[in-house]
């Protein structure tokens, strides 16, 4: 017992004095100056309030807009939500007859305390301005959304899509008069 714990011991001090050499051969010191910086800004808003709209009016892209287009490029975000009349919930709330909806207005979803701040409501309604602001960055038109989409920069595309949206209803809307 006496030879296996002086065994353990010793390999333990050599271990430590390995390593103390070793740091004192191979001692870094941090540098003065970095060599690079990253600066990082945030805007500074509250929770749940929006950001700007994107700057081309939205009756300008409605009035090209395509709804055949706008289906397929939803398949990307099909995954999270559903279009079909009486469809249930995914990870997103269903958006049939979302276009003119009230925000936040799906009664068995569980909106995100931000979304719900933004519907004021209901009072606040998915019209085509809101759609497109929030299709274009989410995190940014509402401050604190769950939406996990990263948007559509693509003018076009969203237009498509918002057609596509307009079409799965019992009451389609009529497109912004420009």
């Amino acid at each position: 017992m006496n030879m296996a714990l002086g065994a353990l011991l010793g390999t333990v001090f050599v271990l430590f004095s390995v390593s103390l050499a070793s740091e004192g051969l191979y001692h870094s010191e941090n540098p003065e100056k970095p060599g690079f910086i990253i600066e990082a800004t945030e805007e500074a808003s509250a929770e749940g309030t929006k950001a700007e709209a994107p700057a081309i009016p939205v009756a300008e892209l409605m009035a090209k807009a395509d709804p055949a287009k706008g289906e397929q490029l939803f398949k990307k975000c099909a995954s999270c939500h559903s279009t079909e009349k009486g469809a249930g919930n995914k990870v997103g709330p269903n958006l049939f007859g979302v276009v003119g909806r009230p925000i936040a207005h799906v009664a068995d979803f569980g909106y995100s305390t931000a979304m719900k701040n933004f519907a004021e409501g209901g009072k606040q309604v998915w019209d085509w301005e809101h759609l497109n602001g929030f299709l274009t960055a989410p995190k940014k038109y509402i401050k604190g959304t769950a939406m996990g989409f990263a948007g559509d920069k693509k003018d076009q595309e969203r237009a498509d899509i918002m057609a596509y949206l307009n079409s799965k209803s019992d009451t389609p809307l009529a497109p912004p008069a420009k």
